[in-house]
């Protein structure tokens, strides 16, 4: 069929890209899944549309989410940076400020930030703390810089001058001397990434966006040039931030920082999206892949966030959704060390794959060990585009099975006991450690193993009710459709609230409202999609750290904002103190624009098929479990454990003592009998 045009999301993983249409005009979704290519992503994502998208038809939006950028700060591959700072204050990244980490860990060790002593150059300049100039920017030592560049063979410029936040004009000046001289290079600039205090947290942000911006560029260059002929004209690809907003690729190729954690925020997205439809607020939402397992929480309806991230622990002051990631899929790998089974964090990944893939691999995973239990259907797995090998699953598992004398089936029991309780533990890091109890909360599964480790997770925590969402296997990816594009903007702001004038207040949120507004113009928006959300950062006086308030639109009510800030503080540790003073630090708005989306009509319902079976083990024990598609039940019909339910992207568990029932919009309710 021709003419026809759709909405089409990419959510690249370390072992499948999971890929969403949605007709642009009925809404109707489609999922499908190919290997990653790791050694150039953009390359499954192009496999994807081509493969699946129907011929003659059109791409009218596409977004994807990228771990690009993220990978080549783990793995250390991105581009070799050289930071100029001011004079006298070279030391400010390396000291790392008083980031001891782990104060009583003797065995702690500094992190290793991506620009070293020998890389930093200084120039003699100084804008005091009022923005004001008190030492002019001597250009002339620039030219070392230039002469280093040359001969060192950098690949990128880090600049982050002291108090350039307050005045940016000699960081201006710096990047207009060095582009004059050297064309082409990237150059970052701190007031740009991060207009805020902190100087060491700012200059690790702007040299972290330095360190990953050449791999980002060369990776969005290729996806652009293949795709953009797909789209209309005047359409952009975009890109999901790590705010949970959108951004076009060319706002990406500026600010390669936003997208670092871009991979795992649509699901958080798609959660806030499923907390609405079905009226259950307080979810936690957990993507368990081929690689990594990824924990977000929706409380009250909104993705936890913060305004500071913190990687291979160096900070960066960039608004992100909380999410936790640790090293745990489906392709998680089984070994062994000191004498026990450890599972993960390394993965088969899709090359050479877990062993039941066939195509190379030889050590057990937790495809393998389900497959073993007989939880997967080798025929019939990712949709039946691929077929599944369980002798090659049963030598592997059988074979670290054999070193601690246990049968296969045993190994691969405890491989994915192992597995749940590393992830329950990570769920446990979001909330018990914060003191949130996890038991108020509904558990939300997805990715292409999420589902079936669902069940044991809820039990380890005492979670009542598990949502396996519709199109599990590429919720992530549905989740990226649901979102808006956004921009943030942030200016530091200092002083006691009572003081604080409010007239003044509003002047400098008009400022940042209207630099957003401007933004997203470029980008096409017009004044009737636009809208912003406002906050401030609030302390107690005497306190380092911050809490991010949202200010309502409108005028500002001080008393208002000012109690706001006391209950949040008492959510967040137990208590607050409403008689002390409060500081404000910094100002932040958030610039939305609306993107135009059809509605999700409720999934089809297919004809029901003759019942099938299997023998399946359960915490040990072997059960004969219905198997079933889930394509088949509508709205209202329940599904009594044991059983097996099957879909085109994942399979979920159900085991003797639970029920699985189908409510708004086809999502399955399992709740314990």
């Amino acid at each position: 069929m021709t003419g026809r045009s759709f909405r089409v999301s990419a959510d690249i993983g370390g072992t499948f890209t999971d890929l969403v249409f949605q007709d642009a005009e009925t809404g109707v979704c489609e999922a499908f899944k190919v290997l990653s290519t790791p050694h150039n992503p953009a390359l499954a994502v192009i496999e994807g549309v081509e493969k699946h998208l129907p011929e003659g038809s059109a791409v009218d939006f596409f977004v994807h989410g990228t771990t690009v950028g993220l990978n080549a700060v783990l793995t250390r591959r991105g581009a070799r940076v050289a930071l100029v700072t001011t004079k006298n204050y070279r030391d400010i990244y390396t000291i790392q400020g008083n980031d001891r980490g782990e104060i009583f860990s003797i065995h702690w060790r500094k992190p290793r930030p991506p620009v070293e002593i020998p890389d930093t150059y200084t120039v003699a300049e100084r804008i005091n703390a009022k923005g004001e100039i008190e030492t002019p920017l001597d250009v002339a030592e620039l030219d070392a810089v230039v002469e280093a560049v040359r001969g060192k063979g950098y690949e990128a410029i880090a600049v982050c001058l002291l108090f350039s936040f307050k005045n940016p004009a000699h960081e201006l000046a710096v990047e207009a001397y060095l582009k004059e001289r050297l064309p082409g290079l990237p150059i970052t600039l701190s007031h740009r990434v991060s207009p805020e205090w902190r100087e060491y947290a700012r200059t690790s942000t702007t040299a972290m966006d330095a360190y990953a911006a050449p791999v980002v560029r060369r990776y969005l260059d290729t996806l652009v040039a293949q795709l953009s002929s797909r789209l209309p004209k005047g359409r952009q690809l975009h890109v999901m931030k790590s705010n949970g907003g959108a951004m076009t690729a060319a706002a990406a190729t500026d600010m390669p920082l936003q997208t670092l954690l871009s991979g795992p925020v649509g699901g958080a997205i798609g959660g806030q999206t499923l907390a609405a439809e079905i009226g259950k607020p307080n979810l936690i939402c957990v993507d368990m892949g081929g690689t990594s397992f990824d924990a977000s929480l929706i409380i009250e309806g909104k993705p936890s966030a913060s305004n500071e991230a913190e990687l291979e622990g160096l900070p960066i002051q960039m608004s992100v959704v909380d999410i936790h990631v640790i090293g745990a899929g489906g392709g998680s790998i089984a070994w062994e060390e000191a004498g026990a089974v450890r599972v993960g964090p390394k993965s088969a990944g899709s090359v050479p794959g877990p062993a039941c893939y066939g195509r190379g691999g030889t050590e057990p995973t937790v495809s393998d060990a389900n497959l073993v239990l007989g939880r997967l259907d080798s025929s019939n797995f990712a949709g039946g585009s691929m077929t599944l090998d369980k002798d090659k699953a049963r030598e592997a598992v059988g074979a670290l099975g054999a070193r601690f004398g246990f049968s296969t089936e045993a190994m691969a029991q405890g491989i994915i006991d192992i597995i749940n309780a590393k992830m329950a533990d990570a769920i446990r890091t979001i909330t018990i450690r914060r003191g949130i109890d996890p038991r108020d909360f509904a558990l939300v599964a997805y990715g292409g193993a999420g589902p079936a480790q669902a069940v044991a997770l809820a039990q380890q925590l005492d979670i009542r009710e598990v949502v396996i969402p519709v199109m599990p296997g590429a919720f992530s990816a549905w989740g990226m459709l649901q979102t808006d594009v956004r921009h943030d903007f942030k200016m530091t702001y200092y002083g006691f609230w009572h003081q604080i004038d409010a007239a003044d207040l509003a002047e400098k949120f008009a400022a940042l409202e209207a630099e957003g507004t401007g933004y997203l113009e470029k980008e096409g928006f017009t004044s009737a999609e636009i809208s912003f959300e406002r906050f401030a950062d609030f302390r107690y006086h005497g306190q380092e750290y911050v809490l991010t308030i949202p200010v309502p639109a409108g005028a500002i009510d001080m008393a208002a904002v000012r109690a706001s800030f006391d209950e949040a503080y008492d959510r967040q540790y137990g208590h607050s103190s409403p008689e002390a003073q409060v500081e404000v630090a910094n100002l932040r708005v958030a610039a939305l624009g609306t993107l135009a989306r059809p509605g999700i009509p409720d999934p089809a319902v297919l004809g029901r098929t003759a019942p099938r079976d299997r023998r399946v083990y359960f915490d040990g024990v072997e059960h004969d479990a219905a198997v079933l598609n889930r394509d088949e039940f509508a709205k209202g019909e329940a599904i009594e454990g044991p059983a097996i339910i099957e879909e085109a992207t994942a399979t979920t568990i159900l085991p003797p003592d639970w029920r699985a029932e189908v409510i708004t919009g086809g999502q399955l309710l399992l709740t314990r009998r």
